[in-house]
């Protein structure tokens, strides 16, 4: 022990078990940034920075921490390949020139190579975080250190997180003309507080359910305004990041967090869409036993076909050592579901929302709120049974883990040809409606891809291409193919 004692942490001297240490500084649970939320007591609302130009229109955690985040940027550009290519093929056009771009979507390294492509593309971007958790505090500062007004840093509260989307929208002198929008938050905001805006709107890319959602209700009562692009339901969107990503981020964020083995543990799926089909995969290939719930038959026999028994979430809550939830839905899991858990059950969403879980119910007097590590809390009963809740029901993977770099191009690439879609359209090719991304934009984004494989697509021949009545150069499938 006196040995030991030698060497303090930043955080003094770590205990040996780490299950039980004070580590929202501890690089162990750095997760998806290395600089977390409680490293400065000081609310960046608070500091008077600027960057090595003299500029201070941005409002970051440590504008200190450029340098590191800009080899973040580096490292995920390498991954991004085709987004770079992107950049590269459409720079000396300016296909965005006088675009003014308001955006709130996860503010990460491989987000920050869309920002910076859409930048040199022509655009003026001002950003903020559609998450208050997923942030990385590095990758911001290098941001706003290129001249990116960014709102953003990890850990923010309500206040703090509305306060940031009003900081893009309402500035003097500057007024968007493009909103890219990951959740609908920042669209429910310009309506809200700024409905003039929408005057000078060119169009909404939207990428999540919720947001997708939110924009076909404002459709349907006719309150949609401006042309908007559904990106979520692309197929490059749908069937790669939603599926593939889930796949393997669900994982590392449970394992960051928690280091559960899954080996033999009973985990229920709440939804069976592209991210709830990612998950379940990689949990049945680690060995766990996977209940699904469904509301929709379609989903419910797919999950079924695939091996999976699939349940009402009453049914099994009292056993199952995992909830996941997945729906878009809101109240997924109630109080009801929670006071009937096992001690020790482990309870996350891979949502975008945190409204699928009802995290609001437990905060009772009666309920103790432990934080034993950074976005780990137990909640703990009056009878001492824990519930294990992560990321405060927001999104596991990017507010306690990473997601990968090569799919997130795909979703990167994809909204940026949305963006010159909508922006450069003459007038009147769309309405005040949702429009998904055209068939031929979709395969162009994949084709992008395909060389980080080494892959060659055979071609059609005359023959043959006018036996299935396409063209040679695509579009491959009819609108209404299923992937």
């Amino acid at each position: 022990m006196q040995e030991f004692t030698k060497f303090p942490t930043k955080t003094g001297r770590r205990s040996l078990s780490r299950s039980i240490s004070q580590s929202s500084t501890d690089s162990y649970s750095s997760a998806a940034s290395y600089t977390d939320s409680s490293d400065d007591e000081v609310s960046p609302r608070e500091k008077q920075q600027t960057n090595s130009k003299g500029s201070s229109n941005f409002c970051v955690k440590n504008i200190k921490q450029a340098e590191f985040g800009r080899r973040e940027i580096e490292i995920a550009e390498q991954d991004m390949s085709a987004l770079i290519s992107l950049r590269k093929r459409a720079q000396g056009e300016k296909p965005l020139a006088g675009a003014k771009i308001v955006g709130c979507t996860h503010i990460t390294a491989q987000t920050a190579v869309l920002i910076e492509t859409l930048c040199a593309l022509g655009a003026q971007c001002r950003w903020a975080a559609c998450n208050i958790y997923s942030t990385q505090n590095e990758v911001a500062a290098a941001l706003a250190e290129a001249g990116v007004a960014v709102f953003a840093w990890k850990g923010e509260s309500e206040d703090d997180f509305w306060w940031c989307i009003d900081r893009c929208v309402n500035v003097d002198g500057w007024q968007p003309n493009m909103i890219l929008d990951d959740g609908g938050d920042l669209t429910h905001w310009v309506y809200k507080k700024y409905p003039s805006v929408f005057k000078k709107i060119r169009g909404i890319v939207e990428e999540s359910v919720t947001g997708v959602h939110r924009l076909y209700q404002l459709s349907k009562a006719g309150k949609l305004c401006v042309p908007a692009m559904n990106v979520n339901d692309s197929v490059t969107k749908q069937k790669f990041d939603n599926l593939y990503c889930c796949r393997e981020s669900i994982l590392d964020g449970l394992k960051r967090t928690t280091d559960v083995m899954f080996g033999g543990k009973q985990v229920v799926v709440c939804g069976y869409g592209e991210v709830g089909k990612g998950c379940c995969a990689a949990l049945k290939a680690l060995g766990a036993i996977v209940y699904v719930t469904e509301i929709d038959p379609i989903c419910a026999l797919q999950a079924c076909m695939d091996g999976f028994r699939v349940v009402k979430l009453s049914e099994v809550i009292r056993q199952v050592d995992v909830v996941i939830t997945c729906t878009g839905n809101k109240n997924v899991v109630t109080r009801e579901h929670l006071d009937r858990m096992k001690n020790s059950c482990i309870v996350c969403n891979m949502g975008h929302s945190n409204t699928e879980i009802d995290v609001t119910s437990l905060r009772t007097p009666e309920l103790t709120w432990e934080r034993v590590r950074s976005q780990v809390d137990h909640v703990i009963w009056p009878d001492g049974k824990r519930v294990v809740l992560l990321a405060e029901g927001r999104l596991l993977n990017l507010s306690c883990s990473t997601v990968p770099t090569f799919v997130l191009s795909i979703t990167a690439t994809t909204q940026a040809l949305a963006l010159i879609e909508l922006y450069n359209a003459p007038e009147g090719r769309y309405k005040q409606d949702v429009y998904l991304l055209p068939k031929k934009m979709d395969e162009y984004v994949a084709s992008l891809h395909l060389p980080s494989f080494d892959a060659h697509l055979t071609e059609l021949t005359d023959d043959q291409a006018k036996y299935l009545g396409l063209n040679k150069n695509g579009p491959f499938k009819p609108n209404y193919y299923r992937y």
